[in-house]
């Protein structure tokens, strides 16, 4: 059993934890912060396994309470959200330079896996812009798609397996924090940079053009549009133009009348159509438009055996991966949270991962590319009404019917006509508001945000991404490295303490200087934190130089440094050498757990002293001013208390604890600090564990002790316990009936007031711990008999003389 001692602010010194349990803290702190196995705990073994698999696989949870009236609303749904599949899978498809048959297949085993793994309700499974043009402008690097289509395929299938090893691999292994370092601005922001080259890669679309450029930067796609301006064909811009205000009016729509969102998820769908009846009536290959081509029938063959793993290719493979993986869990899981919070629901990123990873493994052996949860199709299906992950799996079998049966019918599509979709998408990429609404906020973010913009839009995808992340990091880093730091003040009429700085209303106590940390203190930002301890301490010292004060005690309040390490332990220790040496005492307050061990461990607290570490800043400050009080007595200098006019309310602290007292000694120094009669009868023996009759007897000597100063006319208010005011109540009326000034009420409260014709209105409301300490007379003389705290707030005169009562601030242990 650890052993453990106090102080007198009750600081706990326990023994230090042995290393395997801080171990086991440490670590489900880190993996498991949301306690996942909780719901195991009180489980028998069979009921253990059961929570375990419905936990791995969330099917077997929520299919068994699945309902007919839920399958109508997720069916409803699956149809709205297909309708809006067909024309994305093709376009995207596309945009990655793969068969737009293979965008199709994407929509079919993906969605299905997910079903059976996602943790999300309304998560809608598909292909994304941004992963398609990456994983085209990484694997384009070492495979060209048109001269050599059939081995760009197979790299993109491998990139979309090790893309999905990854993922469950991060699940797995619980590591979603790594996703965490794609901050909202690195995300916005390179949302916002592939929406613009993605809409400028769809003028190939938009003009008709044969030729263009395979890179992706903004310069040389507009370079490789003027160049080649003879190939321009005014019936695919007139054709696209029009497809694109009609999707855009659509979108418009919605967002005037919510209620029609069908019409714009339904839209795209409308111009495929509408683009296959175009192109096969007015023959549009004949007027510059090309289409899509041939589409088979047949749901997805297997590719497994194309699987490529050749070292040559190997490391871009890995390079697209790895980046579209972390992309797409970033996007997919930020979605699946938004909407679930929406009806007060979690979403438990770890499954996600495993899902998404199941998805995209799978997939790969089934003619599939990278899948996630796009934006667009997600807030279609939520909008649409979905109530379950089984719309993913409705979905899956409305695109097997159009794999089937519908699929060639759509060989006709225009490629204008993807455009237009597609261009019209991303527009909705480019979240102006938000990023106006960085640069009003916080300028770094909207430097990292712009980092990422025009990286991406002028030098590359990867690239752009990587400058924001690194700028991320790099700020991440400031904070570790540079932590906030500030010297506190005390809020008035309160026992509230906050940065000076932020409340300059805020006092300070001479002599006494208090400091807060806001970081774990360690070797990166050590040597900063002394540095600017001591320059806190040099100019508290100027300024009180000026004023002939000076500066006896320093305060580190330590509650926002959740651990240190031994370059801390070391800052420390320097500081307080440095003020020992000028003759200034260092204090502790608050340290949490893993920093008291840490400190006990390396006898830094036997360095520093077991009674310079307080709980509280108040409990340091009445100590560093009772120890002012006695060196300056023993120097024979008056008390450094501040002195304030007679018509002031506040006056100063005289504090008497007790804990576990003789009788004695409550004898004793009670009667000479208020005037009891000692009632020996009544408190003979030990008072740890008093009966009700010693509670009694010691409610009398108190409210007898108190007449003189009422009949004075001096207000008083009493905040007694609630046993002691539900069974000693009649008792205090009865023998305060005639006092005037009188106020006692539950801790709680100032309602229960006595006489009952007093004026609430003149009640000053405060509660225990509100009032200053100068402005409030303590007693906790019954704190061991009642388990509770009695405390008397003396307003205009203390019952006992000023004087008197600071030669006499006793403090008992």
């Amino acid at each position: 059993m650890n052993s453990t001692t106090k102080t007198s602010g009750s600081v706990s010194f326990a023994a230090p934890r042995s290393f395997g349990t801080a171990f086991k803290s440490d670590l489900k702190e880190t993996f498991f912060p949301d306690d996942p196995f909780k719901a195991f705990a009180n489980e028998k073994p069979l009921g253990k396994v059961t929570k375990g698999f419905q936990y791995f696989v969330p099917i077997l949870g929520w299919l068994p309470k699945y309902s007919l009236k839920t399958f109508q609303y997720d069916v409803l749904a699956a149809l709205t959200i297909t309708s809006l599949a067909i024309p994305q899978g093709i376009s995207y498809a596309k945009l990655c330079q793969i068969p737009p048959i293979i965008g199709l297949y994407s929509s079919f085993v993906p969605p299905l896996i997910y079903a059976i793994f996602g943790d999300s309700k309304y998560l809608a499974v598909g292909t994304v812009a941004a992963c398609s043009l990456l994983i085209a402008e990484i694997i384009g690097e070492v495979a060209d798609p048109k001269a050599d289509p059939t081995l760009y395929l197979h790299l993109v299938f491998t990139a979309t397996f090790i893309t999905g090893i990854i993922q469950t691999a991060l699940g797995i292994l619980r590591l979603g924090i790594l996703v965490d370092f794609l901050s909202h601005s690195t995300i916005t922001g390179f949302m916002g940079g592939t929406a613009i080259i993605i809409c400028l890669q769809q003028l190939k679309g938009f003009l008709g053009l044969k030729n263009f450029t395979t890179k992706t930067d903004v310069v040389n796609v507009l370079k490789s549009v003027f160049q080649h301006r003879n190939e321009w064909r005014w019936e695919s811009a007139v054709l696209g133009i029009t497809f694109l205000l009609l999707l855009q009016f659509t979108r418009w729509l919605r967002n005037r009348k919510p209620k029609l969102f069908w019409v714009s998820a339904m839209t795209p769908l409308f111009v495929v159509v509408v683009g296959c009846l175009i192109a096969y009536f007015a023959h549009a290959k004949d007027h510059g438009i090309p289409i899509v081509g041939d589409l088979k029938k047949g749901i997805n063959p297997s590719s497994i055996q194309y699987l490529t793993f050749d070292k040559k290719y190997f490391p871009a493979v890995v390079k697209a991966a790895a980046i579209t993986g972390l992309i797409a869990l970033a996007e997919g899981i930020a979605i699946g949270r938004s909407f679930a919070i929406m009806r007060n629901e979690q979403v438990d990123g770890n499954k996600e991962m495993i899902a998404f990873g199941f998805m995209n493994i799978i997939g790969s052996f089934t003619s599939c590319y990278l899948t996630t949860g796009p934006f667009s199709k997600t807030a279609v299906n939520y909008n649409a009404g979905a109530r379950s992950q089984m719309t993913n799996a409705v979905m899956a079998l409305f695109m097997m019917i159009v794999l089937l049966f519908l699929a060639p019918l759509f060989s006709y599509t225009p490629l204008v006509a993807l455009s237009a979709i597609i261009m019209s998408a991303m527009l909705g990429l480019i979240k102006y508001n938000e990023v106006y609404e960085l640069f009003k906020v916080d300028k770094f973010d909207f430097v990292i945000c712009m980092a990422a913009v025009l990286g991406v839009a002028f030098i590359s995808m990867d690239i752009g991404l990587g400058i924001s992340i690194v700028l991320g990091l790099v700020r991440a880093l400031l904070y570790v490295a540079r932590p906030g730091t500030c010297k506190l003040g005390k809020i008035p009429d309160s026992v509230i303490y906050r940065d000076i700085e932020q409340y300059p209303e805020a006092a300070r106590n001479s002599g006494v200087l208090v400091l807060q940390i806001g970081s774990p203190v360690y070797f990166a930002n050590g040597n900063y934190i002394r540095e600017r301890i001591l320059r806190w301490v040099w100019d508290e010292q100027e300024q009180l130089d000026a004023s002939g004060g000076q500066l006896e005690h320093v305060l580190l309040e330590l509650s926002g440094v959740i651990t240190i390490d031994m370059t801390g332990i070391e800052t420390l220790a320097e500081v307080h050498k440095t003020l020992a040496a000028r003759g200034v005492k260092m204090g502790i307050i608050n340290p949490r757990i893993k920093v008291m061990e840490k400190i006990q461990t390396s006898h830094f607290v036997d360095k520093i002293g077991k009674e310079n570490i307080y709980l509280s800043i108040e409990d340091a400050i009445v100590n560093c001013k009772f120890s002012i009080r006695k060196s300056g007595e023993a120097e024979g200098l008056t008390p450094p208390f501040e002195t304030l006019p007679p018509s002031s309310i506040r006056f100063h602290t005289c504090t008497a604890k007790a804990f576990q007292l003789r009788s004695s000694e409550l004898r004793t120094d009670f009667h000479e600090l208020f005037h009891l009669p000692t009632h020996g009868k009544c408190l003979s023996g030990s008072i740890s564990r008093p009966s009700e009759s010693s509670v009694s007897c010691v409610s009398h000597a108190v409210s007898g002790s108190i007449f003189e100063t009422l009949r004075l006319g001096k207000p008083l208010i009493v905040v007694v316990n609630e046993d002691l005011m539900n069974n000693h109540q009649s008792e205090f009326a009865e023998e305060v009936a005639d006092m005037k000034h009188l106020y006692y009420a539950r801790p709680r409260t100032l309602r229960h007031v006595i006489p009952p014709d007093m004026n609430l209105d003149s009640l000053v409301p405060y509660h225990p711990g509100d009032a200053t300490p100068v402005a409030k007379f303590i007693s906790r003389f019954l704190l061991p008999m009642i388990d509770g705290i009695v405390k008397f707030y003396y307003f205009y005169e203390c019952i006992i003389d000023r004087d008197a009562c600071l030669k006499r601030h006793v403090q008992f242990e």
